[in-house]
């Protein structure tokens, strides 16, 4: 998969972590233990066992699927600012920015409170990890599409986006622990599968 993304989504990313900046996380808090000696802080009211419980699963499906939504809601702008395009589309855009984004929020503000760094280690090749994700040739095609070409160049990229995010989603269900990272991947599977039917259907009436 073509890695110009992230030169490409770094603003759309940077912002969505500057959206969780302002919250504090509670995963690394440390209390002095009777006798003055230092020990982490036990689960309490405001920072519960679920939230701090998670695993490599749970921090890679999170930090990939950040850039993933990312692009998502990018490709979702493109649509939004074009003129001529089908209605049913348009919504459908108007859909995936709504859904997509505050779950970036959301992600973000999880790797924060797990003491995980919100991006890949300097360095590090996500390699054939990042299924779907389109290459900077497919965003400008995107870009420069307008009317119907645009609307079934459109489906056709976030069927594909969609149905990688599918398989990462999977993963995690499998293999994650934090329950709420793994609910959020069963959401994803779920939702994402219907709108991957949806748009199969819209893209053969256009």
């Amino acid at each position: 998969m073509n890695k110009k993304f992230l030169t490409l989504s770094t603003t759309a990313i940077a912002a969505a972590i500057a959206l969780a900046g302002c919250s504090t996380g509670s995963g690394s808090a440390s209390t002095s233990a009777p006798g003055g000696s230092s020990a982490s802080a036990a689960p309490t009211a405001s920072a519960p066992a679920a939230a701090a419980e998670h695993n490599a699963a749970d921090t890679m499906f999170t930090r990939m699927m950040i850039p993933h939504h990312a692009q998502a809601v990018e490709m979702s702008d493109m649509m939004l600012k074009k003129q001529g395009i089908p209605a049913e589309v348009t919504a459908l855009a108007t859909k995936i920015k709504a859904e997509q984004g505050p779950e970036i929020e959301k992600m973000t503000g999880w790797l924060t409170s797990w003491n995980e760094p919100t991006m890949m280690p300097s360095g590090h090749s996500m390699g054939g990890s990042m299924d779907g994700m389109m290459g900077g040739e497919d965003l400008k095609k995107l870009d420069a599409a307008q009317g119907t070409d645009a609307a079934r160049l459109f489906l056709t990229q976030m069927i594909a986006h969609h149905e990688g995010a599918v398989k990462m989603a999977q993963t995690e269900t499998t293999g994650g622990r934090n329950p709420d990272a793994v609910q959020l991947s069963k959401d994803i599977v779920t939702s994402q599968q219907a709108e991957i039917q949806d748009m199969k259907d819209l893209l053969a009436t256009l």
